[in-house]
């Protein structure tokens, strides 16, 4: 009995696991990869805490949408009467996430294209924007049931893969712990710790969830699936960060590295010719599934704040979702990323993450809104703790824009 209701709840399983398959992109694998090899395991307390603070704001924003029916940016309208205040705070989030949707697109799609291009020796900037056409006709055509589909298959595919590059790699266990439960910045490691955070804690995700479990669990009897999946699928992607850190920090500690490519090689003595094959294939699967999640982070946000209802199935949606793949298909071929549109959109992501944050632990608690589902006291103190810290993150992250700027 306790099997099939363990099966019945893997079944359930679906915003979570596209939360997951978002936030593994090829800037998170990147990340996870410098952090590793430069620092080897220190940073590792990072993940984690990276991870439980995603965890307890994507639960609350998924709490919304299955008790309010909404998403998160209908909720959010609804917070002000003022005409003004309404409109600059629907403005301003909306405007600012389809933009750093639209500046990060070519990357995914450039991202997704190296592991192609390194296998088979094929330049990237052909093969990121085939990758995004065929994204656009799966999308288009599909609907949300195959983008469901497709996620899970790639997180299972990432978490086969990474995970077992870790186990190969035979990382010292005593120095894992240390690093992973004994926090510490080492000289020259704020910005990885930064980076490990902020492309773990994405601002597009909220809308996307909100939308996707006020969709899938139509009832508050579900709270508990909801969970489950929130749960389970954001700690996995944690274990496929950890590993990819730890399968750094033990094979190429010391190096400089610009590409999670570059473990093929170290792994090689110990797996042979699958080496180049399993990072590849790991590579393609973190891409292509980030790359199918900005523009669907972009939709998401942009149809919650319009009250465009139904998802993958608005014509609306899908165009909002066709206008950013094909920025980056335009983008990817030409092999450009503009350095200031991207310095734009984490500036502007500086300032709306921690609004958003402020907003959800608002919503979270209204009473008359959430009933008996509003936030426990330990759980709001929690979350104003982990609002603060992305507080923090998007200071920096806006002051390292304007920095850049100058």
């Amino acid at each position: 009995m306790a099997e099939s209701k363990f099966i019945q709840k893997l079944k359930e399983i679906g915003p979570g696991a596209i939360i997951t398959a978002s936030f593994i992109g090829p800037g998170t694998v990147t990340t996870a990869t410098r952090a590793g090899a430069g620092f080897g395991f220190a940073l590792l307390w990072a993940v984690i805490f990276a991870i439980v603070a995603t965890i307890i704001l994507q639960e609350m924003v998924a709490r919304i949408g299955v008790v309010t029916k909404q998403g998160l940016g209908e909720n959010i309208r609804e917070l002000f009467d003022n005409k003004i205040l309404k409109f600059a705070s629907v403005y301003i989030i909306m405007i600012a996430v389809a933009i750093g949707c639209a500046a990060y697109i070519s990357g995914d799609l450039l991202g997704t294209s190296l592991g192609v291009s390194y296998l088979f020796n094929v330049p990237e900037n052909i093969v990121a924007p085939i990758l995004g056409v065929i994204i656009l006709i799966l999308a288009l055509s599909g609907g949300y049931k195959v983008v469901e589909k497709l996620m899970i298959f790639f997180v299972i595919i990432m978490g086969i893969i990474f995970v077992t590059t870790m186990f190969i790699a035979g990382p010292d266990i005593l120095e894992l712990l240390k690093g992973a439960f004994v926090p510490g910045i080492p000289s020259g490691s704020i910005l990885l710790v930064i980076a490990l955070i902020g492309t773990t804690v994405v601002p597009y995700n909220f809308f996307i969830h909100a939308q996707t479990a006020s969709e899938k669990w139509g009832d508050t009897s579900k709270i508990a699936d909801m969970r489950f999946d929130t749960i389970l699928m954001i700690s996995v992607g944690g274990l496929i960060t950890a590993a990819i850190l730890i399968t750094a920090g033990a094979l190429i500690h010391g190096t400089e590295v610009t590409s999670v490519v570059e473990l093929a090689a170290p792994l090689e003595p110990l797996m042979g010719a699958w080496a180049p094959i399993f990072i590849s294939v790991g590579l393609f699967a973190a891409g292509f599934s980030s790359a199918i999640a900005s523009p669907m982070g972009a939709a998401a946000t942009v149809s919650s704040f319009m009250h465009w209802k139904g998802g993958f199935e608005n014509k609306k949606y899908k165009l909002i979702f066709a206008i950013v793949i094909s920025i980056g298909i335009i983008t990817s071929a030409l092999g450009f990323e503009p350095l200031e549109v991207l310095l734009i959109a984490q500036a502007l992501n500086g300032v709306i993450l921690p609004l958003i944050a402020i907003f959800i632990m608002i919503v979270i608690n209204k009473k008359g809104l959430m009933g008996e589902f509003k936030n426990a006291g330990w759980l709001n103190v929690v979350g104003w703790i982990i609002t603060a810290g992305v507080t923090f993150l998007g200071g920096y992250s806006l002051f390292d824009a304007v920095m850049s700027f100058i």
